[in-house]
């Protein structure tokens, strides 16, 4: 006879030992709530897809692609060249992201003020747009599954990569750069999901001005991801060489991620009193007093990520669009002729990494420190540019060979060579790395404050 996969010999046993008694019954009560978690998530992924209304928001989703498809051929924008792909082709994107981003605000703007659309209308029912887009997003990158499977091209961008495993194809993509209707399925989709995320966020900032819930926590993490996602469409010309862009197929991996993850997992989405745990709607659900240290502190996490992200990725493209363009005002060091160690890439190999999860931090810590919850976004990030990174490794050596054997010890030997050769290799890793990058003009001059803080070690 068995009893919850234990036999009752092995109740027996344990009846001798108390310890071992109630350490089981602890075990059985912390599978019980897990259990009761799932059930929790099954009853309401069950009802989101069962009382959601999907003609609507079928017609929501492809109305937001149809005008993202339309502006984007029509309204003036800088027309970017790609990197030269293996074939020596290239790509061209036109970058009016800014401009349709802009537009598209003052057009919902004015229906809201007629009374054509409401405000609140994402942060209301924005589970079932949720799920809508989920089930998009399967059954786009099935289609893109099939037709890359089956097609003869030659190209650099649509040549098939069948590996043979369904769910790896699937999952990473078939094809780099696959087109629907002339327009750039890659590009297309990560305009479409920073364009949602903001448009999820005003949602939330307008229900939150109805129900007389602003705060200082809600506004700050509005400002943030409101500059973040600004900047990037102003810098959006830098996109096109990313990883993402010149080296990752497009499969479930990237539209999941473009459409599903960074406009819903950025904002957090509430529905029938159960909510998904980031930072937007955990705000509107809880209220957080912030000291005014707290927001300076806040503000400071921002300020440097953005200077670390924006200014490393800044270098990377202008060094791939020109290779001998200075680089904090000196000629560039470059690596077998290939790769920039200059600048933050002298510093490091993925300093943009760091910049990327101090502005992940910043969008949670408004949210205070009293739950874990609102961390989801930098933890998840921390663990996915861990994988990301071994990726990126991987890749390069493959690349590279010799030369990217190479970079790691003359990254160490340029800093220290700097270090020497300035006179300042005294003091903490914290104190040179801020002394390097304020004496190449990208950090404002150290205060008494700094200093203390780190001689302190803090």
């Amino acid at each position: 006879m068995r009893t919850h996969g234990l036999h009752c010999s092995d109740y027996s046993k344990m009846s001798s030992d108390p310890s071992k008694v109630v350490h089981f019954w602890r075990i059985r009560h912390e599978c019980d709530n897990i259990f009761g978690e799932f059930k929790q998530l099954s009853s309401w992924l069950s009802t989101a897809l069962l009382t959601t209304r999907p003609h609507h928001w079928v017609a929501m989703l492809l109305s937001f692609f149809l005008y993202l498809a339309t502006v984007g051929s029509i309204l003036p924008g800088k027309l970017v060249p790609g990197v030269t792909l293996s074939d020596g082709t290239r790509l061209h994107y036109r970058c009016n992201g800014l401009l349709s981003l802009l537009l598209l605000v003052l057009l919902l703007g004015v229906g809201s003020q007629m009374n054509l659309v409401s405000p609140t209308a994402i942060a209301d029912r924005g589970l079932e747009l949720l799920s809508t887009t989920f089930i998009f997003s399967v059954l786009v990158t099935l289609v893109l599954y099939l037709v890359g499977s089956n097609s003869h091209a030659k190209s650099s961008s649509l040549k098939p990569h069948v590996s043979g495993n369904l769910i790896h194809d699937w999952w990473f993509g078939i094809q780099l750069n696959p087109e629907f209707m002339g327009i750039d399925l890659k590009f297309f989709f990560v305009r479409a999901g920073m364009m949602g995320w903001l448009l999820i966020n005003l949602s939330v900032l307008a229900k939150c001005i109805i129900e007389d819930k602003l705060s200082q926590s809600m506004i700050l993490y509005q400002i943030f991801c409101g500059l973040y996602i600004l900047d990037y469409f102003f810098y959006e010309e830098f996109m096109t060489s990313t990883w993402d862009i010149i080296a990752e197929r497009l499969g479930f991996m990237l539209v999941f991620g473009d459409l599903v993850f960074i406009p819903f997992t950025f904002t957090c989405l509430l529905s029938n009193n159960i909510s998904l745990p980031f930072q937007g709607w955990w705000l509107l659900s809880n209220k957080v007093e912030l000291t005014t240290a707290a927001i300076i502190a806040n503000c400071l996490v921002f300020l440097v990520g953005y200077l670390v992200f924006r200014g490393a990725n800044k270098q990377k493209h202008m060094f791939k669009k020109d290779p001998k363009a200075p680089i904090w005002g000196k000629p560039p060091k470059v690596i077998g002729g290939k790769l920039l160690a200059s600048g933050y890439w002298g510093i490091a190999r993925h300093c943009n990494y760091l910049g990327d999860l101090l502005l992940a931090s910043s969008f949670s810590l408004p949210c205070g420190i009293s739950s874990v919850v609102p961390y989801f976004y930098p933890i998840y990030l921390l663990i996915l540019l861990i994988w990301r990174e071994r990726r990126d490794e991987a890749r390069c050596a493959e690349k590279y060979k010799d030369v990217w054997a190479e970079y790691p010890s003359r990254l160490a030997s340029l800093y220290r060579t700097t270090q020497a050769g300035e006179g300042t290799s005294s003091g903490t890793n914290i104190e040179q790395l801020y002394h390097l990058l304020y004496r190449n003009k990208v950090f404002p001059e150290p205060t008494c404050t700094l200093d203390v803080l780190y001689h302190g070690r803090l």
